[in-house]
């Protein structure tokens, strides 16, 4: 229950970089409340690696540790649900909810992460996150030295490859048409024995989200432990945009080497503000968000 409706801070965002911004703002004792709806993006995701002492966790496990920690702050408080629209006010801004409350602040952190746009192949968002995953650094050890896909085309998929090459020695690339690599990539391909697929991918047939076949347009299947994919996404918030935040050609939320976006009084941080999406980062992201914006207030009022 959110005893007030004005704050120094409202973080929009609860999950891994929202929380640890959230820490950096009670530890200062800023009055500060944080907006979600226990959404994460990584909620199919088994386990969360390649975070120093969290390794093999739980997303969920990561998480409920982190709100209890944050939650013993008597600064923060919490709102469980949809943050709807914002808009700026004299003092600050104002964030409506989808369940019509409004809440005002003197400054925004934006911690709402991203969504991807999952292709129309049945299987595939079933798979997501589990053996249909994004990032070598995330999930690749766990299927070092299996069969491996990876589903992409162009520089995307050369950079993929070079990055699991080292993980397996069983690595086609599922190009979904005609490959689009250079004549210098196709050898480097070659050379490492990494087979290149073009027809288009219609269906991955999978036991509770692990990857057992690829079924290909032309009537072939495939079998294989793990498939890359890179997909594309769109900010989970439009609040943002709506302020004014300028996105980067890729898509994410503009920011500077404070987490500041292009609109004074906002923050962003986590996976809507960089392509490298790992807990860790996000995390780490969010730390100094909330120490950029105490000192931001710091030096206002001081």
């Amino acid at each position: 229950m959110v005893d007030q409706n004005n704050f120094e801070a409202i973080i929009v965002g609860g999950s891994y970089a929202g929380l640890s911004a959230a820490m950096a703002l009670g530890r200062s004792l800023r009055k500060t409340l944080i907006i979600d709806a226990n959404k994460p993006c990584n909620r199919q995701t088994p386990h969360s690696h390649n975070f120093l002492t969290q390794d093999g966790k739980t997303p969920s496990e990561i998480s409920q540790v982190a709100r209890e920690q944050v939650a013993a702050y008597p600064s923060i408080q919490f709102y469980n649900g949809f943050a709807a629209a914002g808009q700026r006010t004299d003092d600050g801004f104002a964030i409506q909810t989808e369940a019509g409350d409004t809440f005002t602040a003197k400054k925004l952190i934006f911690a709402t992460g991203i969504s991807d746009i999952m292709p129309e192949i049945p299987g595939f968002s079933d798979c997501w996150g589990i053996s249909v995953i994004h990032c070598p650094y995330c999930h690749g050890y766990e299927y070092h030295g299996k069969k491996t896909a990876i589903m992409a085309n162009g520089e995307r998929a050369f950079h993929l490859a070079s990055l699991v090459n080292n993980l397996t020695d069983e690595l086609s690339l599922l190009t979904i048409g005609e490959a689009d690599f250079t004549p210098e990539q196709r050898k480097k391909l070659a050379q490492h024995k990494i087979q290149i697929i073009e027809s288009p991918v219609v269906q991955i047939e999978h036991d509770q989200g692990r990857v057992r076949e690829v079924v290909l347009e032309n009537g072939s299947k495939l079998s294989f432990d793990a498939v890359y994919a890179s997909i594309p996404f769109r900010q989970h918030s439009d609040i943002p945009v709506s302020l004014g935040c300028e996105l980067t050609e890729a898509g994410h939320l503009v920011v500077d080497e404070w987490q500041k976006t292009t609109v004074e009084g906002v923050l962003a941080c986590g996976d809507n503000s960089t392509p490298f999406r790992s807990v860790a980062q996000a995390v780490a992201s969010g730390n100094f968000a909330g120490a950029f914006l105490n000192m931001e207030m710091t030096n206002e009022a001081f």
